[in-house]
């Protein structure tokens, strides 16, 4: 369920992205590398743009959604029982002070 949910969730975002590039700006932008400055023709330049827009919004919407239902529905909760790297680690112990040894010549100045 995991992996089909993540897959549709990469082919929205495949085809989001496709309609945001086909989409014309100001510039004229990378619409024209996509086709997009020729996608008037099919629709009529008006509605061509209302498409594109209303197509824009609604895959962005299932997206979100789509993100969040797979965050909070599909994901294992938070019972595990394995234990981290950092919790598996034995606390440290102090060590007990050193004397310094005595063969050791004193400082020299």
């Amino acid at each position: 369920m995991y992996t089909l949910l993540i897959l549709v969730e990469f082919f929205v975002a495949l085809i989001l992205i496709a309609i945001i590039l086909m989409q014309a700006s100001k510039g004229g932008g990378l619409a024209g590398s996509f086709g997009g400055a020729n996608i008037g023709t099919m629709f009529g330049v008006r509605r061509t743009s209302d498409f594109l827009s209303k197509s824009t919004t609604i895959l962005a919407t299932v997206f979100l959604v789509l993100a969040l239902f797979i965050n909070i529905f599909v994901l294992p909760t938070g019972e595990r029982t394995e234990q981290s790297v950092i919790q598996s680690v034995p606390p440290r112990t102090a060590l007990p002070p050193t004397a310094p040894a005595e063969n050791t010549p004193p400082p020299q100045r």
